[in-house]
């Protein structure tokens, strides 16, 4: 009997199961915490010093844009409350790809708000069933490796569709080829007077597991081909990546903090710039494939 109730206890506060940490070699350093801030307007950063999140407030509710892995959504929501906002008032979750580092923390954080993520249909498929999209250059890693806690409500969103709460319209750009189902988000933020066009990015680079060779995927090359091209060409004026670092978010706001008459995180060439590391990295790719 007293093993029963010890049983029961246990089992009452233990965890929420979609809040199991996933383990990796990068983990512990892209989940470190990280204050919010501002990056223009009504839109604030409020991922950890690895992952990108994003919260746009708006006078009919908040939007937050990716989830980090499952230990993340408690930082993000910590993140949310500090700066006033309320959990309850979320009302999308939205996405840039169903890999377990991004699409990781949403189940936990439709837990926490009640809100749908919304998804392309592939990015929906994937996380459904709570893993990468079939054919992934990362799937040799494994199913268990790719897997992370699925997801129950979603709404799909079509290329280029809109999605608009409290004045404020969001942009779906489908920007595949470092998956499947990937997305970049454009929206504008005004501080006043002064409106900005606004991107969270799509990671735009060529990582698989050991044994994927990209050369010997055409289609996915001309994917991610036209995809950094699509990031290039955005109206962008302040880029947010999916990993922070991979636009230089970190090193930007460092510079505004120190000289915040200049807000540094603002720079018209940003998705450019952004865009041509990815080329980089994928030519960069291709010529070791193709070396002998």
């Amino acid at each position: 009997m007293l093993t029963t109730l010890l049983l029961a206890a246990a089992a009452a506060t233990a965890p929420p199961a979609d809040l199991a940490p996933i383990n990796c070699s990068n983990c512990a350093a892209w989940n470190e915490a990280q204050a919010p801030f501002r990056l223009h307007g009504d839109s604030w950063y409020v991922g950890t010093k690895g992952l990108s999140a994003v919260l746009v407030a708006t006078p009919e509710g908040l939007v937050l844009i990716d989830g980090g892995l499952p230990q993340s959504a408690p930082l993000i929501a910590a993140n949310i409350q500090s700066l006033g906002f309320e959990l309850g008032d979320v009302r999308y979750l939205l996405n840039s790809h169903p890999h377990w580092d991004h699409a990781g923390g949403l189940a936990a954080l439709q837990r926490l708000t009640g809100a749908p993520v919304v998804a392309s249909a592939a990015a929906a498929a994937a996380m459904r069933r709570g893993n990468s999209p079939h054919g992934d250059s990362q799937a040799g890693f494994g199913e268990k490796a790719n897997a992370y806690p699925p997801i129950a409500v979603i709404r799909t969103i079509a290329d280029r569709g809109t999605l608009t709460l409290g004045g404020t319209t969001f942009t779906m750009h489908a920007t595949p080829g470092h998956t499947d189902g990937g997305s970049t988000w454009t929206w504008r933020s005004c501080a006043g007077d002064d409106c900005r066009d606004l991107v969270f990015a799509d990671s735009l680079s060529a990582v698989s597991s050991p044994d994927y060779r990209f050369s010997d995927h055409p289609e996915q090359v001309a994917a991610l081909r036209e995809s950094i091209a699509r990031v290039a060409g955005l109206p962008c004026d302040l880029v947010v990546s999916a990993h922070p670092s991979a636009s230089g978010l970190m090193e930007k706001l460092a510079r505004r903090e120190a000289d915040p008459s200049v807000n540094a995180l603002l720079d018209p060439q940003s998705c450019r710039t952004y865009a041509e590391g990815g080329a980089s990295g994928l030519e960069k790719r291709l010529a070791t494939e193709a070396a002998p």
